[in-house]
């Protein structure tokens, strides 16, 4: 009885001991859980006159904060042609994703993103969003002509580039004069029958989606962007006074609305 009765306050003690850790490991399981999901791997779709390495300063900051990033090259060489480089990408990637085009990669997007269980949001940066059957040219004529449609220049091959002298203005307002330089004479042509192909059945009408409207672009009208964001039933839609080139002139900008559509 006594060796019982000095054992019961340890026992006592003990059961308490215990009873403390397992609300501390059942506090803890949640949050490790939580912190074992893995970040999406953010791929990043250029529009046309650009390559993947326009992304850059995207690049840096989100790799900074932790994400895996992957910039598509596209070929420029019509809409069919980018969606299927765009989905091999895609089919490399284990794991969620988050989807971001510009401007004609926006199309991009929309058909590439279709089908894949892997893309959880789509991020359109001044971005076309057609609708099923729709051409990008239909929705350029919707609110009447941009700058950019005089800048353009065709080739002999039918590929498009836009006038040097005019690059700028029509652009990449916001973009120093060096950048802006440098961004028309790296400039990659696109085919301009990329333009009138129609779109496949739409991303955006199953895959949660985000619009960053530019409200001084020369090449999208804002108008035009706003009245896409409107129709896709866009999670948020922020807008910018920012040129074409948002995602250049202002990457923070953008970075934080992709990490919005990664969460």
């Amino acid at each position: 009885m006594k060796i019982q009765s000095l054992l019961a306050p340890l026992c006592s003690t003990k059961n308490r001991l215990a009873a403390l850790l397992g609300v501390a490991l059942a506090i803890i399981a949640p949050t490790q859980a939580l912190s074992a999901e893995p970040k999406p791997t953010i791929v990043l779709v250029h529009g046309a006159f650009a390559d993947g390495s326009s992304w850059s300063k995207v690049i840096l900051r989100l790799e900074k904060a932790g994400y895996d990033v992957i910039a598509v090259q596209n070929p420029l060489t019509g809409l069919p042609e980018d969606i299927a480089a765009t989905r091999r990408v895609l089919e490399t990637i284990k794991g969620p994703v988050v989807l971001v085009g510009h401007s004609y990669g926006g199309a991009v997007i929309t058909g590439a993103g279709t089908g894949n269980p892997n893309v959880k949001s789509l991020v359109y940066v001044s971005a076309f969003a057609p609708d099923a059957g729709e051409r990008i040219g239909q929705l350029l004529e919707k609110f009447g002509p941009a700058p950019l449609d005089s800048a353009l220049i065709p080739d002999s091959a039918g590929f498009l580039s836009i006038d040097r002298t005019k690059f700028r203005e029509v652009f990449a307002a916001d973009v120093g004069k060096d950048g802006a330089t440098i961004l028309a004479a790296a400039q990659k042509p696109v085919a301009g029958a990329a333009f009138g192909s129609p779109t496949d059945a739409p991303a955006w009408k199953s895959i949660p989606s985000w619009y960053l409207v530019s409200t001084k672009d020369n090449a999208i009208l804002p108008e035009l962007q706003r009245f896409m964001a409107g129709r896709m039933g866009a999670k948020s839609i922020v807008e910018i006074k920012s040129s074409h080139v948002s995602y250049i002139a202002h990457p923070a900008e953008v970075v934080k609305l992709i990490e919005a559509a990664a969460q």
